[in-house]
């Protein structure tokens, strides 16, 4: 959670970044964020700070730069607002490629080395010493997590981005702990949140990233109180 929170903030320096260059602000926030997460794997191997130390120092980098570049702008301030808080309707063409680039090397580089992920993740010793390359799978999965806020990033928004990210892992963790499994229910539950999320922010019009929000943090509250039901009813 610290580390999609910490590449979600350094995100907004290449959003503000952007601006002050006239590009592609969601451009700019994939640049920070690549950059970001590879520089805390290569600061936490060669110091001994915590990796939580280090994604405390780009979180607040990222946004100290973001407002720097926005201060620095000229003309009118850029409305950023659709950044922090998500705006489904200012989701461009543009966005859209980027997002679905970005979806496709995720999936595609997940599928083909999933087991020395689910290594990786399991016991990161114990695959150093079977000779899976750990430094290389650490940085795949720190990027991973990049890409996926940056996707996110005009959804829900860098404030809220945490929530969708890991929400629906958490509920996926009460059904299985099989990780293929929770792989596949997250990536349907956050589908399903977000749909049902944008129904009722159009219904109700309000905000669409924070409703989907709601929605999620609702459905865990709702699945953890069904499950421990179901067990107590099955112990009596």
């Amino acid at each position: 959670m610290m580390l999609s929170g910490g590449m979600a903030h350094a995100a907004f320096g290449g959003i503000g970044m952007g601006y002050f260059l006239n590009i592609e602000p969601i451009i700019g926030a994939l640049v920070f964020a690549t950059v970001s997460s590879l520089g805390v794997v290569a600061i936490k191997e060669k110091s001994k700070a915590s990796a939580d130390t280090i994604i405390g120092m780009f979180w607040t980098l990222g946004m100290a730069l973001g407002i720097i570049f926005i201060s620095l702008t000229s003309g009118y301030p850029p409305d950023i607002s659709s950044y922090l808080f998500g705006d489904i309707l200012t989701v461009s063409k543009m966005d859209l490629y980027i997002m679905g680039v970005l979806d496709c090397i995720v999936v595609f580089i997940v599928m083909g080395f999933f087991n020395y992920i689910k290594a990786y993740l399991f016991d990161k010793e114990f695959s150093d010493i079977i000779g899976i390359n750990i430094k290389l799978i650490e940085y795949m999965v720190f990027l991973f997590i990049a890409f996926s806020v940056v996707v996110l990033i005009r959804v829900i928004g860098i404030m809220l981005v945490i929530a969708l990210l890991t929400v629906p892992p958490a509920i996926s963790k009460l059904l299985t702990y099989n990780l293929r499994n929770i792989m596949g229910l997250s990536i349907i539950f956050g589908l399903l949140f977000s749909l049902l999320g944008l129904l009722l922010s159009y219904k109700l019009h309000i905000a669409s990233g924070a409703t989907i929000i709601i929605v999620s943090v609702c459905a865990y509250i709702i699945s953890l109180v069904a499950i421990k039901l179901l067990k107590r009813d099955v112990i009596v």
